[in-house]
């Protein structure tokens, strides 16, 4: 479909932009984006939307997305960092145009832009410390004063940024800011920083610079370099604009590229703020950047999400100009919706109580052919064995039934006396309840009826389905149940205490007794599936051969709003 199809309609504000744009000719018909991330932490949910955005518009009107690091602040990025984002990107299904690019990748550029400023008398070094800087910036209420070094010349600006690239200066001695208004309104405008030293290797530039541009004067620069057309930035970056348009028209620079703002994601239950998922990594409150419980985009694939639900969840929320919360129930609905009609079932017992069924021989095995999904028959059937010896799960028994208070109330697992179908399999009957000497129910003697494979004979009423596996043909798992991870809608609401304060500490309960159906058996790290009437789960990276570890990525139905996990 040609990016003129009238047939290809805006979805969004900004691709209403870039619809007038086109009619317009206003950047020659082109359509350039770019996913800028700072490599100092892991991505998150929200940089997911920022992702789906840009790469989704590129591809939308036949354009094309940059994925370019913003690698301004060498003391806390990694190539760890960097590795992760491009995982992500890849995960979610997006391939960036050319190659990965980075703002060090101009930082040559870059200087002799702040040469040319401070040329035009437009720049100068300052010697005021950060506190005095802060002082003299003024407030919202009072206008800035001018820095006592703001009249320096022309040639002593050059020599003193020379010295400053040289390392003759500490850190914070000196800074090289840009001379526009310390009256304005805009706190933005009122002389800003361009250039700090900081005597730090650089993972890209080893040790050639120790002075670093600010990300204000880098970023646009760095979208007028790659012939960026639309800037799409979240709308903290709104007071910015004036700035980033400010360097544009007063460098001579490549392109004139337009930043336009967008509402960030916000999801309640958790945080989004890089600074307080590393803080929750450094302090060991969870596993990890990719700890399952963790809102980044690793910790969200490990749990089992998919990148359709992800891609979906950004299509749901949609984009807008407007801030809000968004209930982490449209998220699960999204994952819930993919797997549904994705995910392969299986059975999955994870409090596991022995069945010994008393009138099948030992070591006799029967196999049956189950589907793997109800609805989907391309989707195949796998072979699940039944032996005497089986499991079930310890909630699905109760020795004494309670009294039915209504038709809905009524008890429909197994209790002893009763029948009760075992999914895909006979209906039992449990005749005889053992326990150890705490009075703990350890197994249950029951008997099996052959007559009952695959139907209710006339007159059998069993009181309802429950899954089960053999004790033998299955295998041993570390069931992960995960719940969310703070226990306040807005953990970092209340000024008065710290978000970890609100740290769920049932956000994590591992079963480490439970067995899966033998079909599971080498079943591969992020595979997915349902467990029958358990939820939907994903094999997490740390299986080995011996032990499967199974990750729940979220129940069957939404029970958000009644404070618990389904």
């Amino acid at each position: 479909m040609s990016k003129n199809d009238p047939q290809l309609k805006p979805t969004n504000f900004i691709h209403q932009i870039i619809e007038d744009d086109l009619k317009n000719n206003t950047h020659a018909g082109k359509v350039v984006t770019r996913f800028p991330p700072e490599p100092n932490g892991y991505l998150h949910i929200g940089h997911a939307k920022s992702i789906c955005l840009n790469f989704g518009t590129a591809e939308k009107y036949q354009g094309e997305c940059h994925l370019r690091f913003d690698d301004t602040n060498p003391g806390k990025e990694s190539q760890e960092y960097i590795d992760s984002i491009i995982s992500d990107v890849e995960w979610l299904g997006y391939q960036w145009a050319g190659e990965i690019r980075y703002t060090s990748h101009y930082f040559d550029q870059l200087y002799q832009w702040a040469v040319y400023l401070i040329e035009q008398g437009k720049a100068y070094v300052c010697d005021l410390s950060p506190e005095q800087t802060k002082a003299y910036r003024g407030n919202f209420n009072e206008p800035g004063k001018n820095s006592p070094y703001r009249d320096r010349s022309v040639e002593e600006n050059l020599a003193l940024f020379e010295k400053m690239r040289a390392g003759e200066f500490k850190e914070g001695e000196c800074a090289l800011r840009a001379k526009i208004d310390m009256a304005a309104p805009n706190m933005n405008l009122r002389d800003p920083m361009i250039y700090r030293i900081i005597h730090s290797g650089h993972h890209q530039t080893g040790d050639k610079w120790c002075i670093y541009p600010i990300y204000d004067f880098a970023h646009g620069q760095s979208d007028a370099i790659e012939g960026i057309t639309h800037s799409l930035c979240t709308l903290e970056f709104e007071d910015h604009r004036p700035l980033y348009d400010w360097f544009i028209e007063n460098l001579p620079v490549p392109a004139t590229p337009k930043q336009y703002e967008f509402s960030r994601l916000e999801l309640n239950y958790t945080i989004t703020s890089k600074r307080k998922l590393k803080q929750l990594v450094d302090e060991n409150v969870v596993d990890g950047w990719d700890d399952p419980r963790m809102p980044t985009i690793s910790g969200l694939r490990r749990r089992g999400y998919t990148p359709a639900a992800v891609r979906q969840f950004c299509e749901m929320i949609g984009v807008t100009r407007s801030n809000g919360v968004v209930d982490m129930g449209m998220l699960e609905s999204a994952i819930r919706d993919d797997l549904d009609a994705n995910a392969p079932r299986a059975m999955c017992v994870t409090q596991p109580l022995k069945v010994t069924l008393t009138n099948m021989e030992e070591g006799v095995e029967e196999w049956f052919e189950l589907p793997n999904h109800p609805k989907d028959e391309s989707m195949g059937s796998r072979r699940v064995g039944f032996t005497r010896n089986l499991l079930i799960e310890k909630d699905d028994f109760i020795e004494v039934k309670p009294v039915a208070k209504n038709k809905h109330d009524k008890w429909k697992r197994l209790a002893k006396g009763d029948a009760v179908r075992l999914r895909g399999a006979y209906v039992i009957t449990c005749q005889e309840v053992i326990k150890d000497e705490a009075g703990e129910i350890v197994e249950l003697l029951c008997t099996y009826d052959p007559a009952t494979k695959g139907v209710n004979p006339e007159g059998y009423k069993p009181n309802g389905v429950i899954h089960w596996v053999s004790a033998e043909l299955s295998v041993p798992c570390d069931v992960r149940l995960y719940d969310r991870l703070f226990t306040e809608a807005n953990p970092d609401g209340d000024k008065d205490r710290n978000f970890l304060d609100f740290v769920n500490p049932d956000s994590l309960v591992s079963l480490p007794d439970a067995r899966a159906e033998i079909s599971l058996k080498g079943a591969k790290p992020e595979s997915s599936f349902q467990f029958e009437r358990n939820g939907y789960f994903s094999i997490d990276k740390s299986s080995t051969d011996e032990k499967l570890v199974i990750n729940r990525t979220v129940g069957l139905r939404d029970s958000w709003t009644k404070g618990k996990t389904a």
